[in-house]
């Protein structure tokens, strides 16, 4: 099986690079998106590093159009990010008719440079530089051209000045690029546990993070190395500057005399309490629900679901819990999934959406390897990046800037959308590792190994009770008895907890041929579902990177392309029979995974997690809402810079509301802090004009009342002659 088999070389049936690079179809800046992925594949597995790299390339693209464009402003020039000033006295522009070559020409100065300065010691730089050659040698570009005297020289130096002023910039920005990212003062409280010893003994702290030690480590980039224990990734992450988060969602939190800065604090997670083990419950309940859903990997088990949008999916916002309570009505905890049940017809096509049936057991495990950003991968920021590009690509796309106005040209399409996605995903690194870094919790391997080490929590009778330990489940979480196959030659095993699950890697010699199956294991030698050289990454789970990178991408594509669904109301990808899952044989049949939108494939992302063995719900729920607000914001930050005039008011996340909310009665609509009682013009995202409506005062001094028209749904500007605010109407 190997590497051959993985979806990533040609996921959502995406050209190949030779194609993208001499077929001349896409624009510039797809191709240049195209060899970053490329790079990010052959690099160390950092999600954090490169949602940054995928942001300050975007961005550096982004500038080199919006210089020669009658209606943008830069992001990088002529501007002081964070108090760092990037000096820039404006080009000439040039005739009409060269505008575009000259943009061409920049991006690919600016991004030639940026993927050499970036990956110059990556496992994999010289693949990269030879792509980046080959490219800019296809578009005819003079590598040996270093000025950047953009003022007297042509565009190529402007591109080759960007990327100076990106590259200093990288150096200050907090991120540690000078000293490759390494951590400055974080350490792990507890020893590695070995996954191929049983238990779990060298926990010291069950809510803290545990580092693993590998025999033989394979990171998600599929470099191999012997005998290590990897670091954590990225724990003072939050320290990054970044795209659009705003310093009033930022705290500082201090553990251990250092500093922590998160965004968007979720507050803690349910945590282990030995002195009270009431106040364990929470804890308890997460993860061994993460232990429950590891039976759910049999094709064999005869239980079949329809995984298509008529059966799952189309949760709203408001669905989603907000307290632990909430959790545990959201998740099945014995059968799997979350209470979303579907919707009735695709909207697009007005028809019903078809029934997808396949086994749970195939749908599961496709799902996990789907999502996990495996050996190869682009990462999780970057899979966004390749679900962009499948819209990008559809053949029922239309290019509208938030769903109207003109068609935008490719090249003008693709900036725009690269430099919003990768503010936010940038954002969402940065948010969702500040607060793993401070929080530093637990994943559920060193968990439940180290709960049911403890014993069962459920029965006081029997003599391995343990208030901490893991609760009973009949027919899933049980005490082996004399009678139990699992007893042992010595009856060593008999009082001791089993799991039936995922048997885990030793039961697999073959990949091409074995799976592991589900049966009952001992629960100190429970395994997550994924590769043995891996199997979690090396970073606390609290929140999860994967529920806050997806739904913010889901948000921002949203309102990007004006509507909550894929183009035609499906997104699709298959997963061939027995071909697709790299580290066991499956799936048994052949597995198309679907979504109505944006939120569904987000949604579908979370709960992969789970079923992985990477996270339990405590972190997955609070990732959602955090992405949600980051995806929404980097959105209304990030269109302001498409303006040549800058906006006397900023976007942020109280700029951005969703109507209904917060009050609504009848076509009136209550929105806080809007501004004075004067006149208000009512414009789309793209300026198109509707009508001027007044602003009334309402019973609070901050609260006004404006007569909405109907409309339908989509983003909409109210603006004034100080102000300008963005409302998204569902």
């Amino acid at each position: 099986m190997g590497f051959s088999r993985l979806k990533w070389t040609a996921v959502f049936c995406l050209l190949l690079l030779p194609n993208i690079f001499f077929g001349q179809s896409q624009s510039v800046a797809r191709m240049w998106n195209e060899v970053l992925l490329e790079a990010i594949r052959k690099d160390l597995a950092r999600p954090t590093v490169h949602a940054r790299n995928l942001f300050h390339i975007s961005a550096a693209m982004y500038d080199a159009w919006a210089v020669y464009a009658s209606n943008a402003r830069p992001y990088f020039l002529g501007n002081s990010i964070h108090g760092y000033d990037i000096p820039f006295d404006g080009v000439a522009l040039p005739p009409q008719v060269e505008v575009s070559a000259h943009q061409e020409e920049a991006i690919s100065y600016a991004c030639f440079r940026l993927l050499e300065w970036r990956f110059r010691l990556s496992p994999g730089q010289t693949d990269v530089r030879r792509l980046s050659r080959e490219l800019m040698a296809d578009l005819g570009y003079d590598m040996d051209f270093i000025s950047t005297d953009y003022r007297t020289q042509r565009a190529a130096a402007l591109g080759n000045y960007i990327a100076m002023q990106v590259i200093e910039y990288g150096k200050n920005d907090g991120a540690n690029e000078t000293s490759f990212y390494e951590n400055q003062f974080y350490e792990s409280v507890n020893g590695a546990l070995n996954p191929k010893e049983p238990g779990n003994a060298n926990m010291t702290d069950p809510n803290r993070w545990q580092p693993l030690l590998f025999d033989e480590f394979i990171d998600q980039s599929g470099h191999a190395s012997q005998n290590v224990v990897p670091d954590f990734l990225s724990p003072e992450w939050g320290a990054t500057l970044p795209f659009g988060l705003d310093e009033k969602h930022r705290s500082i939190k201090s553990r251990q005399g250092h500093d922590y800065l998160v965004f968007h604090d979720p507050g803690s997670p349910a945590y282990m309490d030995m002195d009270d083990p009431e106040n364990s419950l929470d804890f308890q309940w997460n993860h061994s629900l993460v232990a429950l859903w590891s039976a759910h990997h049999d094709p064999t088990d005869g239980v079949f679901w329809d995984i298509s949008p008529a059966a799952i999916g189309n949760l709203s916002a408001s669905e989603l819990p907000t307290s632990l309570a909430g959790f545990r009505s959201f998740y099945d905890d014995k059968n799997g999934g979350d209470i979303s049940t579907g919707r009735l017809e695709n909207p697009v096509t007005g028809e019903p959406y078809l029934a997808n049936v396949v086994p749970r057991g195939d749908y599961t495990r496709v799902l996990a390897e789907f999502w996990a950003d495996g050996p190869d991968s682009e990462t999780p920021p970057g899979h966004w990046f390749v679900i962009l590009n499948y819209v990008n690509d559809h053949s029922q796309f239309v290019r509208q800037f938030a769903g109207e106005g003109d068609v935008l040209g490719k090249l003008e399409w693709d900036v725009k959308s690269y430099f919003l996605l990768g503010g936010a995903m940038h954002d969402a690194a940065i948010a969702a590792w500040g607060i793993k870094g401070y929080y530093d919790y637990v994943r559920p391997i060193s968990a439940i190994r180290y709960m049911a080490g403890l014993g069962q929590s459920t029965d006081m009778t029997k003599p391995n009770y343990h208030p901490n330990g893991i609760p009973l489940e009949l027919g899933f979480i049980e005490v082996v008895d004399n009678e139990d196959p699992l007893r042992g030659e010595r009856a060593e095993n008999v009082g001791k907890i089993k799991v039936f699950g995922w048997r885990g890697p030793d039961f697999i010699e073959n990949p091409d041929i074995d799976q592991a199956g589900v049966g009952w294991i001992l629960a100190e030698n429970w395994w997550p579902y994924q590769r043995a050289t891996f199997i979690t990454p090396p970073f606390a789970g609290y929140v999860s990177g994967h529920s806050t990178f997806s739904r913010a991408a889901a948000e921002l594509i949203t309102l990007l392309t004006g509507s909550e669904y894929f183009p035609g109301g499906m997104g699709e990808f298959q997963a061939k029979k027995n071909e697709f899952l790299v580290f066991e044989e499956g799936p048994s049949v052949d597995v198309t995974l679907q979504w109505a939108t944006y939120r569904d494939a987000s949604d579908q992302c979370s709960l992969s997690r789970i079923w992985g063995g990477i996270h339990p719900p405590i972190d997955d729920i609070p990732g959602r809402l955090i992405g949600q607000a980051i995806g929404i914001n980097a959105f209304a930050f990030g269109t302001k810079y498409f303006s040549n005039t800058p906006l006397s008011v900023q976007l942020a996340a109280d700029n951005v509301v969703t109507y209904p909310n917060p009050v609504r009665s009848g076509k009136e609509l209550h929105l806080k802090g809007a501004g004075s009682g004067h006149t208000f013009t009512l414009l789309t995202l793209s300026g198109q004009y509707i009508r001027d409506i007044e602003a009334q005062y309402a019973s609070s001094n901050d609260t006004y009342i404006f007569d909405l028209p109907v409309v339908k749904s989509g983003i909409y500007v109210l603006k004034s002659h100080d102000l300008v605010q963005v409302i998204f109407i569902n």
